[in-house]
């Protein structure tokens, strides 16, 4: 690959990789179980054996695969790393571009049911004028942009890598959207790349409130009350230990398929819409498979870790402001964020809040988040 060149390209996983697969998840060494846990001390065994047999005996990968692959999609090396993306380009002429970035633990595969509707709104119910094209890079250290094998993969250095991925592809205005790790990415992005981006859309807000006095929070509306609940008993044990010792997470998650399954499962059950039971309840089980597969095939357990790491450095400072018009769409009772803390440090003109979905929006609730960023944009173009 010469330097700035774009290469196409197709996922191609050999069937000797399914073959291993397979044989691993036959070949699981199974913990004992608590009984009576349910969920609350972690994943069930009961529930993810059923899940791993499900995957290495009916989930068809080569089905997703060509799936993906009906996407275009390319990679090139920016700042020494290898970066790939999908890139739909809108049959309608004045599309504008957006890009998008999904955050841990998901992957560009979150996309899938999105892109089509934002490119062609004509085919699926919509208007023209509301169609983009889309640019969906993997996050360093992610799926086919990984493993990274330096140190410094930080959000503004990925900000930058996006800027610059702007530019090859001969973009000069645009729009940013994205949700988890990609609401910090694509925040860094309109600081460095302020004269080119039109607006920013984020689905999750850009700030877990945490520092909200208690006597605050019992005067705001109950839905935001219950939203808050579960914030007070968020989990960060992962955070933790990604953040600190992300490489010797790493060797479980990338030798054993079913320690990479329980690792992914385990959030998707807990950060989706509440009201479904189980995480295939809330994201159809092949496109949830196809993500946790992505992270397998590509080994890229670890590296995708080390954003834990590289990002924490700079947890807790001050954000600069972002004059960037700004949209926030929440969904469900796991985005947890308010309005009046957004509003400190961000040009928030438009803000959503829908009673299904969850964290993974554009799994659970693809409709509304398309919905959502079509209206927002459409002041932008």
């Amino acid at each position: 690959m010469t330097s700035n060149s774009i290469e196409p390209f197709r996922i191609d996983i050999s069937q000797e990789d399914l073959d291993d697969l397979r044989d691993r998840l036959t070949r699981t060494r199974w913990p004992a179980d608590i009984a009576d846990a349910g969920w609350s001390r972690g994943v069930p065994v009961g529930y993810l054996q059923r899940l791993a047999e499900y995957w290495g005996t009916t989930f068809d990968w080569r089905a997703q695969e060509a799936r993906l692959n009906a996407f275009p999609q390319f990679t090139t090396d920016i700042d020494g790393q290898n970066i790939h993306f999908v890139h739909v380009r809108s049959p309608e002429p004045g599309a504008l571009p957006l890009l998008l970035t999904h955050g841990w633990p998901g992957s560009f595969v979150e996309f899938a049911e999105i892109i089509e509707p934002l490119t062609d709104p004509a085919r699926h119910g919509g208007d023209p004028a509301d169609a983009v094209h889309v640019i969906a890079p993997s996050i360093p250290g992610f799926a086919f942009s990984g493993p990274t094998q330096e140190e410094g993969w930080n959000v503004e250095r990925i900000a930058a890598a996006w800027a610059e991925l702007m530019s090859r592809l001969g973009y000069e205005r645009y729009a940013v959207q994205g949700g988890d790790f990609g609401v910090s990415i694509s925040r860094a992005l309109c600081l460095a790349d302020r004269d080119r981006i039109v607006a920013i859309h984020v689905n999750g807000g850009f700030t877990l409130p945490f520092d909200v006095p208690a006597e605050e929070v019992a005067s705001l509306p109950e839905r935001d009350q219950e939203r808050f609940a579960y914030l007070y008993g968020y989990d960060t044990g992962y955070v933790a230990i990604q953040a600190a010792k992300p490489q010797t997470v790493a060797y479980g998650l990338t030798d054993s398929p079913v320690g990479q399954l329980a690792w992914i499962v385990e959030k998707f059950r807990e950060w989706t819409d509440p009201a479904k039971l189980l995480p295939e309840d809330a994201v159809e089980i092949d496109q949830l498979l196809a993500n946790v597969s992505v992270y397998w095939f590509t080994g890229t357990a670890g590296s995708a870790a080390q954003l834990y790491r590289e990002a924490s450095a700079d947890w807790g400072g001050e954000p600069e402001v972002l004059e960037v018009p700004a949209g926030v769409a929440l969904f469900g009772s796991r985005d947890v964020a308010l309005r009046q803390v957004d509003e400190k440090a961000n040009n928030i003109v438009h803000w959503s809040d829908y009673d299904r979905g969850g964290h993974f929006a554009a799994m659970e609730a693809p409709d509304l988040l398309v919905s959502d960023i079509r209206t927002f944009l459409r002041q932008y173009r």
